[in-house]
């Protein structure tokens, strides 16, 4: 049924042609079933492994790696002699690397879609309905309701579908809905029609949803949507249809592949181009064939040279790494590539309730009269700390410290909020806070209790179990609760009849709590001091302007107006099972005072605003709360200035529905704050921000929160969050703190920045190992590197320098410097001019070290240069090779002088790696210690392979002496010197010290912000 809130009670009856005695037929309950379906949200059909398995292998660089692993293999099984066995050790590397990438990411995947099963556990397995074979109530699995059912609820049900309410059958009736809606006090139902049929959830007080919980009361309605239909069905929907985005890193790295693939394909046809007229040299028996394979099997080795293999396993440790600092800072990552992506958050959409602000009613102020003479009154306002449920605050008059106990009406004010509440603190020893028992308003007034101890009870002594409520159990031990008339929607208040616990007179007293307009219309009397003074107009008139002005403004706080009445009727007078006449009985009553409460901000998220505004980060509050109290929130934390105009930065989710599509995109631009928002509201302002390239970070803790969290890049669920909300988030807070995630954030750049540079130094690696290649080819000399050697330098001795730059520390301006764009190049023009110029020389310096051993090394041949660049034509026919063994080609010697230059340089752009413009004499190498015991490991790992003999052999190595170590050091050495070089000119000519003027100058300005104003009256604030 359609708009089923619109309808009356008797329309919803006639559509499902039932009435609340009798329910549906078993007939018509058969016939709505095979409509209908079951009433449970369906299975979400997965992709199968062999699917998953797939994916894995649509990346461009694994793609190609594979097609090099397949095609080493193929040789491999043709390679004859002593090679046979090392031949297999290339393809079997790159297919293990392969296996364990794909196991990580169907693992990955399969962890993905766990968010929509979880959402079954907010479907309820029991459900109450009436039907016509059975003349009571009876008990059913909540799968077989069916839409028509008239179903029974009380408190502590979990609501079975969505029902339209019929009639409610206690005083009233109280519902938790926040995992839907976001509101964080129960909402006090109705079974009026709403004449609204575009009216939000939180406006359709006389629906229940399926999921949500009744906090208080029992009534009977019509299920109206069941399953897939109900809104905790579309959310459902909505999740299943939203693809995840890939991260800007993922997205770099693919284009990175796709260039990488190009090159490398060039470079593989050009070497074998090159070399054509070699193919029928006498080295390969004249076979025009076996030359073509020789010259294919160095085109391979070229493409295992130009892949970084090491590189998804170093950016895997390294996103690891940064988890584990960040779980430290409470911040627990669920997707290893979303810590990268936080790095470049440009807009933070934050929930307001539990993460902005504490999530726990607090009084702040309140006021009792002071003097009154005639028309004319004066107040007596009060602040009070504390923005916690602990009883730890102070109450403060013209910001003055004020005991309590020296003013009656503030003794009769506490005594009103310890007795009119059904509410308590209690201390979790677990947490090691203190929590609500009940309702939230009513917890306030309890803590605030507590914080006034109008006794002067000695709480010093008590252990915080006892604290939690030490003062209100003297003030109920004076007098004693007799019943209670419950909270009702026309009268907006409640009461307690009390009598003194030690005198014998049975007459008693009424406490009286509500709406302050509801309660002081039926006041006679205001208390000054300890006397009864009548309420005139003028008074009522100067009460109404301050509560007005507690609830509008800068604070917006929620009051409540507290009263007495003296001399109540008897209780044998008091007809109590009769609800419309309790008004009756709170009449003639006595205003003591008011109290103003809030779900008051965070104290450190104003800060952390300030921190996400010199980021260049924008801040959104989006929230299911009302207009006025969300924009008062946003002042206070400076999300607003404040008296900044926001008709154009403050939307309702109506608001929002109102404006065109054009004018909506213009306002997400601007907004900074949505209220009374749906879940659609949240997944289209993510949209939106995304078709302006913004990188958003979107934080939920409701179900209905799920499907903007799974389509923002970034979805952070709350620690206190539902598991929905959890299983489709990236990270989830473990405090609930908005401060966590600009944290988070700090650190998310600093590891993005700490992988720009070891995936540039991997890249440098690899430019130099293909120019190696591409140099021995181009000039006709023997192998200087071979494939397992390559695999090798790039999966080991390059891995862990790799690793440890991961750990270089961050850049002291690094938070005050605008997000980088999602479309940043990892590598911009200047920097690959950099990195080739780095990557020339390796390649030269390792074809250098091989050549010295053959033409200048004291133990090598000493051959010239044009036999060397002709080796293939070596034999005893050959007058240019006269008296020359042609085996001297095939010599460990030159490959080790080659190998140990390549891994050495390595371990010298390494330390270079350490800063990307800054010299190593400003960040010296034990800036980052990590990197010189990985130097260290790599360096220890090649002697490993160079001196124990099984090694040796499988790489195709020998040891080297004293004099061509010192020949290795003085050709790798000089790379620090040219990237010093380089990185001069960057500093002094192309990036000459902006940012860095900028910082300055922008702590200059948060030098002057932080100068304090005078103000003449304290806010709450301040209290």
């Amino acid at each position: 049924m359609d708009n089923a809130h619109t309808k009356t009670v008797e329309e919803v009856y006639s559509f499902f042609n039932v009435n609340e005695s009798t329910g549906l037929s078993l007939e018509e309950v058969k016939k709505q079933r095979e409509r209908y379906g079951p009433n449970e949200l369906p299975a979400e059909e997965g992709k199968s492994l062999w699917e998953l398995v797939v994916e894995q292998f649509e990346d461009l660089l694994v793609r190609i790696l594979l097609l090099a692993a397949l095609i080493s293999f193929g040789l491999a099984w043709f390679e004859e002699g002593e090679e046979t066995v090392t031949a297999f050790v290339e393809p079997f590397v790159i297919l293990l690397i392969l296996i364990a990438n794909a196991i990580v990411g169907v693992w990955q995947e399969r962890n993905a879609e766990n968010a929509i099963e979880a959402l079954k556990e907010y479907e309820p397995e029991m459900g109450k309905v009436y039907r016509q074979d059975r003349k009571s109530v009876q008990r059913i699995k909540a799968r077989d309701i069916v839409p028509g059912d008239i179903v029974e609820v009380a408190v502590g049900d979990k609501v079975p579908a969505d029902i339209r309410l019929c009639s409610i059958k206690s005083t009233t009736l109280r519902v938790d809905q926040s995992i839907l809606t976001g509101e964080s006090v129960s909402v006090i139902k109705h079974t009026d029609p709403v004449p609204d049929p575009r009216a939000v959830n939180q406006d359709k007080k006389n629906m229940l949803f399926s999921g949500t919980n009744i906090a208080a009361g029992k009534a009977v309605g019509v299920v109206v949507a069941t399953a897939g239909n109900t809104e905790i069905g579309k959310i459902r929907d909505e999740m299943a249809s939203t693809e995840q985005e890939r991260t800007p890193l993922q997205q770099k790295l693919d284009e990175f592949g796709q260039q990488l693939s190009k090159v490398i394909s060039l470079i593989c046809i050009a070497v074998w181009i090159i070399n054509i007229g070699h193919f029928n040299d006498p080295v390969h028996g004249g076979s025009w064939i076996r030359g073509a394979v020789y010259y294919f099997k160095i085109a391979v080795a070229l493409a295992v040279a130009a892949i970084p293999e090491g590189l998804p396993a170093v950016i895997t440790t390294c996103l690891a790494l940064g988890t584990r600092r960040m779980a430290k800072k409470n911040a627990i990552v669920r997707s290893l590539p979303s810590v990268e992506t936080l790095g470049c958050t440009s807009v933070i959409c934050s929930d307001k309730t539990g993460t902005l602000t504490t999530n726990q009613m607090s009084v702040c102020r309140m006021f009792i009269i002071d003097q009154a003479e005639g028309d004319h009154c004066s107040l007596k306002e009060f602040t009070v700390t504390g923005s916690t449920y602990a009883p730890d605050g102070e109450v403060y008059h013209d910001g003055k410290l004020v005991k309590c106990s020296q003013y009656d009406a503030l003794v009769e004010l506490a005594s009103i909020c310890a007795l009119c509440n059904d509410s308590s603190l209690d201390y979790n020893e677990t947490k090691g806070v203190y929590e609500k028992v009940g309702e939230a308003t009513e917890t306030a007034l309890t803590c605030l209790v507590e914080k006034m101890n109008v006794f002067d009870t000695d709480v010093k002594g008590l252990s915080k179990i006892e604290r939690a409520n030490a003062c209100n159990c003297v003030i109920k031990q004076l007098m004693k609760k007799e019943f209670t008339l419950e909270f009702s929607r026309d009268r907006k208040s409640m009461s307690v009849y009390c009598t003194p616990n030690k005198a014998r007179s049975s007459v008693g007293k009424m406490f009286v709590k509500g709406a302050p307009e509801g309660v002081i219309d039926r006041c006679t009397h205001i208390r000054v001091g300890g006397n009864k003074v009548p309420l005139t107009a003028g008074i009522k008139e100067k009460l109404m302007s301050v509560i007005r002005e507690y609830g509008t403004g800068r604070d917006t706080l929620r009051c409540l107006a507290l009263a007495t009445r003296d001399n109540p009727m008897s209780k044998d007078e008091l007809a109590l099972e009769d609800s419309s006449r309790f008004i009756e009985y709170e009449t003639d009553l006595t205003f003591v005072g008011c109290v103003g409460m809030l779900d008051p901000p965070r104290a450190e998220v104003a800060a952390s605003i300030r921190l996400c505004r010199l980021a260049g980060i924008r801040v959104i509050m989006i929230t299911g709360d009302n207009k006025g109290t969300a924009v008062a929130i946003c002042r206070r934390i400076g999300i607003f200035g404040e008296n900044e105009d926001v008709s154009t930065m403050a939307f309702t989710g109506r608001e929002f529905d109102d404006l065109s599509p054009a004018a909506q995109r213009d306002a997400v631009v601007k907004a900074r704050c949505f209220a009374r928002v749906e879940p659609s509201h949240k997944s289209k302002i993510v949209e939106y921000l995304q078709s302006y390239d913004e990188i958003t970070a979107m934080t939920g803790d409701g179900v209905n929160d799920a499907p903007a969290l799974k389509k923002a890049e970034i979805g952070i669920a709350m620690g206190s969050g539902t598991a929905v909300a959890k299983t489709a988030s990236e990270m989830v807070l473990a405090d609930d703190n908005f401060s966590t995630i600009v944290a988070a954030v700090e650190e998310g750049r600093a590891i993005y920045n700490n992988m720009k540079q070891f995936i540039r130094y991997l890249i440098s690696s690899n430019v130099g190992e293909v120019v190696c290649i591409f140099l021995t080819a181009a000039l006709g000399f023997p192998e200087a590197l071979i494939p397992v050697q390559l695999l090798w330098v790039n999966l080991v001795t390059d891995g862990f320098p790799a690793t440890a730059l991961g750990f270089n520390p961050p850049d002291l301006d690094i938070m005050y410097k605008p997000p980088r764009s999602a479309r940043e190049p990892l590598i911009s023009g200047w920097l690959f001019c950099r990195y080739l110029a780095i990557g020339c020389y390796v390649g030269a310096a390792t074809v250098g070290a091989a050549a010295w051993w053959f033409v200048a090394a004291e133990d090598g041949p000493r051959i010239t240069f044009y036999q060397l660049s002709h080796f293939l034509q070596c034999g005893p026919e050959n007058p240019d090779f006269q008296g020359l063994d042609c085996k001297i080609f095939e010599s460990p010697y030159p490959m080790t002088m080659a190998l140990s230059v390549l891994v050495t340089i390595e371990m010298c752009n390494a330390l270079n790696s350490v800063s990307e413009n800054q010299s190593l004499l400003r960040m010296p190498p034990w800036e980052n210690v990590w990197l010189l015991g990985a130097i260290c490991l790599s360096m220890s790992l090649h002697f490993l392979i160079l001196y124990v003999e099984p090694l040796a052999i499988i790489f195709q190595i020998t040891p080297l002496n004293l004099i061509q170590w010192l020949m290795v050091l003085k050709i790798s050495l000089p790379v620090i010197l040219l990237d010093e070089m380089l990185k001069f000119f960057t500093r002094n000519w192309l990036e000459p010290g902006k940012e860095l003027e900028n910082y300055k100058k922008k702590k200059k300005q948060k030098k002057k912000k932080k100068q304090p104003k005078k103000t003449s009256r304290m806010s709450c604030d301040q209290a």
